[in-house]
Order: C-alpha cells, then structure tokens, then sequence
C-alpha cells in the first residue's frame, strides 16, 4: 500500500484564497445583475442586446467548464488557478472600462472563459489538498456556504457599488479579489506531485461538449425571448442533443477522453450533479423573482432589496458550516442532502404565498431563512461528493461536472420559471382585466405580475422536492471515515481524492 500523503501545513491558509476566487465566480452574476440598468443606460444598449450582458457570460462559462476541468488536470490545478484568476481580472477590467456594447460583451465573453479555467480549479484543489475527513468537512462546509451564499451576497454587493460609486465598479471590484487570490494562491497553495493526468487534450471532445452545453444554454436564452415554439430554439435544443450524443460516443471510444464516462455513471456522483442542478434550477429562479418583487411591488431599493437577502445568506452559512460539517461524520450523505433539499422546498413553497402586501416579516423572512438552511446543509455533502472516489487525474474534471450542473441549472432556471411567470401573468391578465384601461391601474399590474411569481415559485417548490427525492434515491455513499477505504484500486484511495467511503 502507499505511503499515506502528508496534509499540507498551509492547507487552512490556502483556503481562505481559493474561497475568496470561488466567491469571486459566484457573486459575478447576481453583482452585474444588479448594476445591468445602469450599465444599459450608460452604454446606450439595446432592449434585444441587454440579455447578452448575462448570456455572453453563462455561455462561455457553462459551455467551456468540462473543457477548464481538463485543463487543470493536464497543466495542473495551481497553474490553472492562478491563470484563470489574471485572466478574470483582465477582462473585467475591460468590461469595467467599456465604452459600447461590443466591448462590454466581449469582457463579459472572457470572464466566461477564464471563469471555466478557474472554478474546477478552485474545487479541485480542496479534494487534492485537504487528507483528514473532519478537516474535509469543514473545509468543504466553508466552500459549500460561498458557493450557495455567493449569488445573494452578489445582490448586496451589487447594490452598494451601484448606489453609491457606479455600475463599472460592479466589474472593477472583481480585480481586488483576484490580486489577493492570486498573492494567496503563490505563497500558500501547494499542489501535491501526484494526479496530474498528462495525456493530450481530446480536442474533438472539447468541440463536441462545448458547442453542445453552449446549444442547451443559448437554447433556453432563446426559449425565454422568443417563445419554446421558436424554430431557432427548437433547432438549438436539437442540436445540443445530437452534439451530446454525438460527445458520449467519442468519449467512450478515445483513448484518452476529455470527460471520461466512469466520472458520471459512478452512482453517487451522477447523483450529486443531477439533484444539484435540479435544486439550482429553482433557486436561480427564486432570486430573479424576488429581486423584481422587492423592487417593482414592494419599492424597495437595489440596497435595500440586496439586504433582504441576507436571512438566506445567514441560513447557508449555518446550514453548511454547523449542521452539515458537524453532522457529514456522523450520518451518511443523502440524509443531510435530501432533507436539505426538502427543507429548501418547504421555504421556497412559503414564498409562494407572497401578495402584493406581503409581511417581510411574516412570509419573505421565514421562507428566505428555511431556503438557506436546506441550501445550505444540502451544499456541503454535494460538493464534497463530487469528488467522491474519482481517480486523481479526474480531479479537475470531477469538480468541473458540479459547475457544469450549477452553471447549466441556473441558466435554464433562469429561462424556464421566467417563461412559465409570463405565461401565468398574461393569463391572469386575460381573465381579470375588462378593458384596456385597466392596464393602467398600477394594483391591477402588480397583482398579475405577483401572480406569476407565486405560479413560478410553486414550480420551483416541485423541482426543489424532486431534487429531494432524487438525491435520496441515487446517493448511496455511506458514512465519510478516513479509516476506511472505498472498494477497488487502493492507491486511489490513498491518495485522498475520494471523500466517502463505501
């Protein structure tokens, strides 16, 4: 049997910095988001080519992260990191000093791509640098809370600099957290030797992937503007599917594929990337909805409505950081995710019964709160999971499958629950409006839109509680012990990549 690895020294150290990058990744969004009005109006942009601010992003993001995955494997996860970290920085750099459209998209295109480098990375690093069970969960508890936390972090954030400096500094900040990264990153994180997969790159399975996650993602972009009966997007979903297909083969064929199949048919993974795109799906389209409520109905400011996110950030924080870290020893898996998802569901079904005059304190507050626990309990087991007994030289592309999942889930999310709001808006409108001037009456408008809310929420409760479910099926990995040792090629085992035992 091999010699055991020795945990790096400056392991804790290291954390706080690939923390401080996957936060980075995570609030970009939701920071832009919020600063988008501002930045439209700036910039002069277009109704038809605002979408592109958000869309050029998850496209390069989603479509090129099995791709980033691949890279770190081969170039090795530090290098990678710290690439992906200037490159981040760079681009939003250009994106913060815009001065028209193209050149905004264009920044925004490249934070994409070196987002795709630096967020398997940043996951890959944690599986391959922290050796202990205990010290892994609470490491993996801390990261599991940005990632869930992040996006509505973002919100505040992107509040802040909007209100008070301007929207470029929603891009401008993103350079102070990649230098300190990247300081942290060259001092304190050591990449173990072993792992490093030095095969070449499969160039037809990178064409294949990419252009087929970048068809599902822009398909659903598609669907949200032009309808699902669209021929563009049913020619974009079509050929998201041929091209999928079309990347399975080849993958089971080449000697050395970009996505080997044994990372996503190995049980317990499969589980984790499907329940957790399943559960960002809906989340995603938690935020959308709330921010517009807060905001359009309720008349709070991008500050404040930022704010009113902060139960949930607290929730995630203690729901991934004491219950799922203390408890993650002690019971097995699918019973900390799939409660975890159940309870998010029980939140996100008490925000579906917003009103146009709502209690914060009575219906947002404990929603937001019952969201952020489950989220929260439910993140740190999955994403400690998608590690779970890879081959080291998967590593990267292990970790780029769970942000392949959160990246695809929360762009279809996006675009689906917005598309089923509409849908239920308009037929409200239809049997409750008598004549055009009805349309006028600012309580007749909120109500229909607060109708399609509740409509899109209570999909989202359906998914969040099939994601339950599914997690509780599929996940079947027993208690994470460092003493034991998972089944088959020991010197796997040995070195640390896999989290559960079984």
């Amino acid at each position: 049997m091999p010699e055991t690895l020795q945990p790096d020294p400056k392991r804790w150290t290291a954390l706080i910095f690939i923390a401080i990058a996957q936060l980075m990744v995570v609030l970009d969004a939701t920071v832009v988001n919020i600063a988008l009005p501002s930045a439209q109006a700036d910039l002069g942009i277009s109704d038809g080519n605002r979408q592109w601010v958000v869309t050029a992003y998850t496209l390069a993001f989603g479509g090129l992260l099995l791709f980033g995955g691949r890279v770190a494997d081969l170039w090795g996860r530090k290098n990678t990191f710290i690439v992906g970290l200037l490159g981040f920085a760079a681009a939003s750099a250009i994106g913060g000093a815009a001065v028209n459209t193209s050149m905004l998209l264009g920044a925004r295109a490249l934070q994409g791509l070196f987002g795709a480098l630096l967020a398997p990375a940043a996951l890959s690093l944690l599986a391959v640098m922290f050796t202990d069970a205990k010290e892994r969960a609470k490491a993996f508890g801390i990261y599991g809370a940005i990632a869930g936390a992040g996006a509505a972090v973002g919100l505040i954030l992107g509040g802040v600099l909007t209100e008070y400096l301007n929207w470029r500094w929603a891009l401008f900040v993103n350079i102070a957290f990649a230098v300190a990264a990247v300081i942290g990153a060259v001092a304190f994180v050591n990449e173990p030797a072993q792992g490093r997969n030095r095969n070449r790159l499969d160039v037809p399975g990178v064409v294949l992937a990419s252009g087929g996650l970048v068809s599902l993602v822009y398909g659903f972009s598609r669907a949200e503007s032009d309808g699902w009966g669209a021929g563009v997007t049913i020619g974009l979903f079509v050929a998201s599917v041929l091209l999928l297909a079309a990347f399975a083969l080849v993958e089971s064929k080449v000697k050395a594929p970009l996505l080997p199949l044994r990372v996503i048919t190995e049980r317990n993974r499969g589980g984790v990337y499907l329940s957790l795109g399943l559960a960002i799906i809906g989340m995603f389209g938690l935020f959308l909805f709330l921010t517009y409520y807060l905001q359009t109905v309720m008349g709070y400011s991008a500050l404040k409505s930022g704010v009113a996110f902060l139960p949930m950030v607290g929730g995630m924080i203690v729901g991934s950081t004491q219950i799922g870290t203390r408890l993650m020893l002690r019971v097995r898996p699918r019973l900390l995710m799939a409660p975890g998802f159940l309870l998010a569901a029980i939140g996100m079904g008490i925000l579906a019964q917003i009103k146009v005059d709502s209690s914060y304190a009575a219906v947002l507050l404990p929603g937001l709160v019952l969201m952020g626990l489950g989220m929260g309990t439910a993140f740190m087991p999955a994403m400690s999971l998608a590690t779970h007994g890879v081959r080291p030289e998967d590593a990267g592309v292990a970790s780029a499958m769970v942000n392949t999942s959160q990246q695809v889930g929360g762009s279809i999310g996006t675009a689906l629950l917005n598309t089923l709001a509409a849908s239920a808006t308009a037929s409200w409108i239809k049997d409750h409006a008598k004549n055009a001037g009805d349309l006028k009456n600012q309580l007749l408008v909120n109500e229909s839109a607060v109708h399609g809310y509740s409509v899109a929420i209570y999909w989202a409760t359906a998914i969040l509680t099939i994601a339950s479910i599914l997690a509780f099926v599929l996940v079947n990995a027993e208690i994470q012990n460092h003493a034991e040792r998972a089944e088959g090629d020991e010197s796997v085992d040995d070195f640390a990549v896999p989290v559960i035992a079984h």
